[in-house]
């Protein structure tokens, strides 16, 4: 299977919401076919994982990211919800699997900056997460090593929440962080939790330039009109 180019971030596109796909939502029984029905409409594959302590879930492991990789051209962002303890050998093993971006959370802080040292090593991009009642501005000292920065609006690997009302806030002063910190590089600004129709425009219009499609995709009556709309905002 082709993997992205090397400069598949920058080459993202501008003029509509990027398409971020979490792989959480489909069906994990024929996940091979889902993932191939909804291929035409994803620039990213989101995988989730937790270790039941950092985040209350159990989420998904480096052979899973390594059957992706063989199926999929799409880029695979791996969202790590771990302990400190394990945050290294986590990245490093994700990052045997394939995955071409790892965000670790910005509360890890006191591996963040050997996360990202390793990170570099390894060639995958880098992002940050922040959960939806950490300080925005506590990413400021990364950000400039960072390509995506993330902000989830509901409460960490928990499914079905509403989005919280700071969000749009959150968002705007986010990428108030990401136009001055000085790169001269593209990074992302993501938006993670609370993906539901009447929340997607608010949104888009605080800065997201990408939000996570859960069943908001997955579950669409009619995929290809869901993804219109998206792209439309």
């Amino acid at each position: 299977m082709t993997t992205p180019s090397k400069t598949w971030i920058a080459d993202l596109p501008k003029d509509r919401l990027i398409a971020e796909f979490s792989v959480w939502s489909a069906d994990l029984v024929r996940l091979a076919d889902d993932l191939m029905r909804v291929d035409t409409h994803v620039d990213i594959l989101h995988i989730d994982v937790a270790d039941g302590h950092f985040a209350p879930a159990m989420l998904f492991f480096p052979d899973l990211v390594a059957g992706v990789r063989k199926i999929s051209a799409r880029p695979i962002h791996v969202h790590l919800m771990v302990a400190d303890s394990i945050i290294l050998s986590q990245i490093e093993q994700f990052a045997d699997a394939g995955s071409d971006l790892i965000s670790l959370h910005v509360e890890n802080e006191s591996v963040a900056d050997q996360a990202l040292d390793l990170l570099d090593r390894r060639g995958v991009a880098a992002g940050m997460v922040l959960k939806v009642d950490t300080p925005v501005e506590r990413v400021e000292r990364y950000v400039s090593r960072l390509s995506f920065v993330t902000l989830l609006g509901t409460a960490i690997g928990v499914k079905g929440q509403g989005l919280d009302e700071k969000a749009g806030a959150r968002l705007q002063q986010a990428k108030q962080i990401i136009a001055g910190c000085g790169a001269a590089h593209r990074i992302v600004l993501a938006a993670d939790g609370g993906i539901r129709e009447h929340t997607v425009p608010l949104l888009r219009q605080s800065g997201a330039e990408t939000v996570v499609l859960g069943s908001l995709a997955f579950n669409a009556p009619s995929l290809d009109e869901r993804m219109a709309w998206v792209r439309a905002l």
